[in-house]
């Protein structure tokens, strides 16, 4: 078998300070030349292709006796009691104490929030939703859009920030549910070391260390370390690893000018888990096959280790961010930042799906299926730059806190996938039908462990560019000592172009290979935001808001690797308008116990428009009509009750209706809209979450979690069972915990069971091809140590 390799100090004080300016000079003078990296090809016509904190707090609330900092981005100008919309802090304490690795493991902490599987044109990545939208191009590191596939790591952060509702305002182009910020660890001006060594059951281990080295005159460099490895609890055949680096250093730390380089780097290697098929594979109640009925869920019924993949099958990712920024206090109410990044990602698999091999077949007294496969490898370049300016000023008796700024961004998305030829595979039995080469396995007990042998090789890949230019201002106005009035605009220009590749193989060696143009395509839209808030007193508020988001055709299914936004139909020469969506907030929160306790509650509806869909009899008749709409209420809760009692978590009921989906056409008349006032994909009604733990003795402090999801829809589509929606994931509770022990001053043992209660649930399904088994039950320890 052939497998595609892999692409690859101190001195005087003066002295220091005239170092430090002329270091901060340098960098704000070679960051002014930063936008002309993204007008080397603004309108160039597309090439012809080839032919080959370490503080333990939640923001605006202390979690550890100490009050917390305000959220990383500038953009917000008032804290975040006073900040008119939803928004979850996740503490790297809570990062911590519930053991998370990744990114789906810490939104687990956020009720509301829930996870695509990858199918079809989306890749095996991060897809979270939010309120009902996909979200997986609205992740943000440090408040600059971080692209391409990817699963995320911990190992690096501060702390997380989701924000909820249509905010396109402060983060340009996106679905309409909301954005996700990752607040990297930077370096401070003391100096410490700490380390965390795990084990546990699966074959799991993992290391990290953090390490932050003072030095001269307010500089610092920090470095974070991580390595780990286990299997997938549950599914024996599936393992991981991973490791990477972080290393940052600064000058000028708490003084009028920083200058910060950052550089991170992640690389993982596992196995690709496509999960189970569903019970569409197969047909039901045919005499003659098996005694066994349809489950209602419409997931095929098999033991939770059941895996479809083979050996073959591989999922790499890489991730090199570099980042340098600077800020720049002119006076005690004005700043001024700047910020350059240059980032390179990779998403390279290939994966067994046991969807897409074809219906399975009754033979020989048992079921066998013919495996599919599901491959990529998408590299995503990006450079960014965002320039802003903050500060306070009175304009009359009303005192402003703005922030104001401008964003350039250029995204280049290389997409390619496999072919493969089968010269040998497992053997389809006497009988089965269109069994070619082989590569079959039985539907109910597969066997990872079968032999395959044959080709993979890369086929050519296609590109697109995407290029975003903004403008923006936000103002919080104090009216009164009671009143605040928050606002923000933003304008964004958005544009892509490209080539499509596509090749013609033999036995899976790729014999020719055409490129087609994809026309330059370009959007302008202006996003806004404006919310009222009421002070009943100086740690409380209630607030209304009204809020907006643009969601360009290129993206408006989740993926980010679209290029051309042109419709179907009768629009297929149509540029098609960004989807729109706008969202009603009414909410309030409070600040308890000297800003020790956090408490939170909204009413929100959000409204999504502008969707193609056909509405017609003919094959022409498509329309961009499409409309959904999610509504319901948020509850939340951050920080300590007492001294010894701390609480983290929230309920969200969401109440979603496919207002008005495409029509079913049957023998040229229209018979009915598809699934219109069902409810929408990914988007339970009820989901609760609660993370607490209780300070029993000095040393020793216990607790855990207890996550509750309701009833999930896998797609909006009749089902094989008979009406809408026939796929769906069964409601499920989920409970971990948690003990810790403080041996000395400098070392802790933290132990942690996950789904301690073993049960077994699926996590996430498209509801068309396969569903994803959550892992079982966990037991990690884990020693800490500080210097």
């Amino acid at each position: 078998m052939q497998k595609p390799s892999s692409p690859a100090a101190a001195g005087v004080r003066s002295q220091a300070r005239r170092a430090l300016g002329a270091a901060a000079v340098a960098g704000v003078a070679g960051l002014a030349l930063a936008p002309a990296a993204f007008a080397a090809d603004a309108d160039a016509p597309v090439a012809t292709a080839p032919a080959s904190a370490d503080v333990q707090e939640v923001s605006g609330v202390a979690v550890d006796a100490r009050k917390a900092t305000d959220m990383q981005s500038g953009k917000y100008t008032a804290p975040l009691v006073d900040t008119p919309r939803s928004i979850t802090v996740i503490s790297s304490q809570i990062i911590e104490q519930t053991a998370a690795t990744s990114l789906q493991d810490i939104l687990r902490t956020s009720p509301g929030i829930t996870f695509g599987a990858g199918e079809g044109g989306q890749p095996l990545a991060d897809r979270p939703f939010i309120r009902g939208q996909s979200s997986g191009n609205n992740i943000f590191v440090d408040g600059i859009r971080d692209t391409g596939g990817q699963t995320r790591e911990v190992f690096n952060l501060e702390q997380v920030e989701v924000i909820k509702g249509p905010d396109s305002v402060y983060s340009g182009r996106g679905s309409g549910g909301g954005s996700i910020n990752l607040s990297s660890k930077s370096p401070k001006a003391n100096t410490f070391l700490r380390g965390s060594a795990a084990i546990g059951t699966d074959n799991y281990y993992r290391g990290t260390a953090d390490g932050n080295y003072a030095f001269g005159e307010n500089a610092a460099f920090r470095l974070n370390l991580m390595v780990t490895e286990g299997d997938t609890p549950g599914r024996d055949s599936v393992d991981f690893k991973r490791w990477g680096i972080a290393p940052s250093l600064a000058f000028g730390i708490d003084t009028a000018t920083q200058l910060t380089f950052s550089y991170y780097h992640l690389d993982t290697d596992q196995d690709p888990d496509y999960g189970i098929p569903l019970a569409s594979k197969r047909t039901w109640g045919v005499a003659g096959t098996d005694s066994r009925t349809r489950p209602t869920s419409g997931i095929l019924d098999v033991s939770r280790d059941a895996y479809y993949g083979l050996d073959r099958d591989w999922m790499k990712t890489k991730a090199d961010i570099a980042t340098v920024a600077v800020r720049h206090e002119i006076n005690d109410n004005f700043s001024v930042r700047q910020a350059f990044r240059y980032g390179k990602t990779l998403n390279d698999y290939f994966v067994t799906n046991p969807g897409d091999g074809g219906a399975a077949q009754f033979v020989a007294g048992e079921w066998w299926m013919k495996r599919g496969t599901k491959s990529r490898w998408n590299e995503t370049t990006t450079i960014a730059f965002v320039s802003d300016v903050s500060g306070k000023f009175n304009l009359g008796s009303v005192e402003n806190s703005f922030n104001a700024g401008f964003e350039l961004g250029r995204e280049q998305n290389d997409n390619a996938s496999y072919t493969f030829y089968t010269a040998s595979g497992s053997t389809c039995p006497v009988g089965f039908t269109g069994a070619g080469t082989g590569d079959c396995t039985r539907l109910y007990a597969p066997n990872p462990s079968d032999a395959w042998s044959g080709t993979i090789n890369r086929g050519p890949a296609s590109q697109s560019k995407t290029k975003t230019a903004a403008l923006y201002a936000f103002d919080t106005l104090k009216l009164t000592e009671k009143l605040l009035l928050n606002v923000g605009v933003r304008y964004d220009d958005y544009s892509t172009q490209g080539y499509n590749a596509a090749s013609t193989n033999t036995n899976g060696v790729i014999t020719s290979v055409t490129y087609t143009n994809v026309p330059k395509t370009s959007w302008d839209f202006v996003n806004y935001q404006i919310g009222l808030n009421y002070k009943p007193t100086a740690s409380s508020s209630i607030y209304g808001s009204y809020a907006t988001s643009s969601t360009p055709p290129t993206i408006a299914a989740g993926d980010q690797n679209g290029s051309g936004g042109i419709g179907s139909g009768n629009l297929s020469t149509t540029v098609l308008d960004p989807e729109d969506t706008t969202s009603y907030e009414l909410g309030a929160k409070w600040n308890l116990f000297g800003d020790q306790l956090a408490l939170s509650g909204a009413l929100f509806r959000t409204e999504r428009k502008n969707a193609q869909i056909l509405v017609g009899p003919g094959a022409a008749d498509f329309a961009q009509v499409g409309e959904t709409r999610v509504q319901g209420v948020e509850l939340g809760v951050s920080g300590k009750i007492t001294p010894k009692w701390q609480v983290f978590g929230g309920y969200t009921y969401m109440d979603s209706e496919l207002v008005r989906g495409a029509v079913t056409i049957t023998n040229g008349t229209v018979t009915q809209h598809i699934n219109t006032g069902d409810p929408l994909a990914n988007t339970p009604k009820n989901t609760f979450s609660l993370f607490t733990t209780y300070r029993v003795l000095r040393p020793l402090t216990v607790g855990g979690g207890a996550y509750y999801v309701s009833k999930t829809f896998g797609g909006n589509q009749g089902g094989a069972g008979g009406g809408a929606n026939g796929i769906y994931i069964p409601s499920y509770t989920r409970y971990d915990a948690f003990a810790s022990y403080q041996i000395n001053d400098k070392v802790d043992l933290q132990l942690n069971v996950q789904n301690l209660t073993d049960e077994r649930y699926i996590l996430r399904t498209n509801g068309v091809h396969h569903a994803d088994p959550a892992p079982a039950r966990q037991t990690m320890l884990t020693l800490n140590v500080r210097y």
